[in-house]
């Protein structure tokens, strides 16, 4: 989807996903001490707001100014303060080099190319000590999963993304089972969560 695109989707409804973290941010990074994140796709503002609400200090980033706006004014509502909001396309955004302690991206879907030069731009921007995270669908969800993209060059693979972070320590990698309620009942969804750190 492009930009106008997302613009729609996210004009046409409350919240496309709901105010709550996603599951897998929450599991892996809540045990972490608060510092620099960069969260990139936010989308309409989710992990942003859950990670500023443990004291983080957030660069929350994506092309679309709709979501951002939905996501200021979730956080204002929550009384939540600590983010600064960017509208860029994250295929040409260039963050600070090492200057956060965490880089989170999640259920961004790019073609390969672009996805890995975003790693290459996320993993540069990692301090030391600093922590990576990806969440998305996994390619496996077309054939045994639910929702999410069709397109198989767009999600992610857990080999794809280890294969792309060469040099950081990876702490977690693999598959994972996400349930998503449904009209029709509870369904699974199979995404790819792949923690590193960099040392």
């Amino acid at each position: 989807m492009d930009q106008r695109q997302w613009d729609e989707l996210y004009a046409s409804t409350a919240l496309v996903w709901t105010a709550e973290a996603n599951r897998f941010v929450v599991e892996e990074l809540a045990g972490l001490a608060a510092g620099r994140a960069l969260d990139l796709g936010t989308g309409e503002g989710r992990n942003a707001i859950w990670l500023a609400e443990r004291g983080w200090q957030v660069t929350a980033v994506d092309f679309s100014a709709v979501g951002l706006a939905k996501a200021a004014e979730l956080a204002a509502r929550q009384g939540v303060t600590g983010i600064r909001w960017v509208e860029a396309d994250l295929r040409e955004y260039q963050p600070g080099p090492a200057a956060y302690d965490l880089v989170l991206l999640a259920y961004v879907h790019l073609l390969p190319d672009e996805f890995g030069a975003l790693l290459a731009a996320a993993v540069s921007a990692l301090a030391p000590g600093g922590t990576l995270l990806v969440v998305g669908h996994d390619a496996d969800n077309i054939s045994r999963g639910y929702g999410g993209p069709q397109d198989p060059l767009v999600l992610h693979r857990v080999q794809d993304v280890v294969a792309a972070l060469p040099g950081l320590a990876i702490q977690r990698a693999g598959q994972a089972r996400r349930p998503v309620l449904t009209g029709d009942g509870e369904r699974t969804a199979i995404d790819t969560v792949v923690r590193a750190q960099r040392r």
